[in-house]
């Protein structure tokens, strides 16, 4: 009985830009920050302008509202990020091995601090560091799996 086989592979293209701080901790740093912060601008862009484009008219207006937005959006989650990518060295330097346990110390300490500077209640702070700690360590995990 013949038999297809269909293969295919799916290759990102890397763009690694490298500032050096002097300082592990601060590299690593402002890497997290540039990516994600990149990915969120361009994320905010494509939604303005699909927003744009479905409204059917273009302003100047518009135009300085969705440069707005992107800058806002890629600055907080550029700072998330190297919020993140901070602890979870520290917490690889503190306990001296690299694993998913510092993804969810990193992650549970970002929500926490990042949820106390939004000036939430303490409940809400408790529960954002438990989704914080969540995420980082599934995507921790999901790196392991590829």
């Amino acid at each position: 009985m013949p038999r297809s086989r269909f293969s295919a592979s799916l290759a990102s293209p890397k763009v690694d830009l490298v500032i050096d701080m002097g300082n592990p901790l601060l590299n690593q740093t402002v890497d997290a920050f540039l990516k994600i912060g990149t990915v969120a601008v361009t994320k905010t862009a494509v939604e303005e302008t699909y927003h744009i484009v479905k409204k059917g008219s273009v302003s100047s207006h518009n135009f300085e509202n969705s440069l707005k937005k992107m800058c806002k959006e890629g600055a907080y989650w550029g700072t998330v990020a190297g919020v993140y990518a901070g602890m979870e060295y520290g917490a690889e330097r503190i306990r001296g091995t690299r694993d998913w346990k510092n993804a969810m110390i990193g992650g549970a300490l970002t929500g926490a601090l990042i949820s106390a500077a939004s000036n939430n209640n303490r409940d809400k702070i408790v529960m954002d560091a438990i989704t914080g700690g969540a995420v980082a360590t599934a995507a921790e995990f999901l790196n392991y799996l590829t």
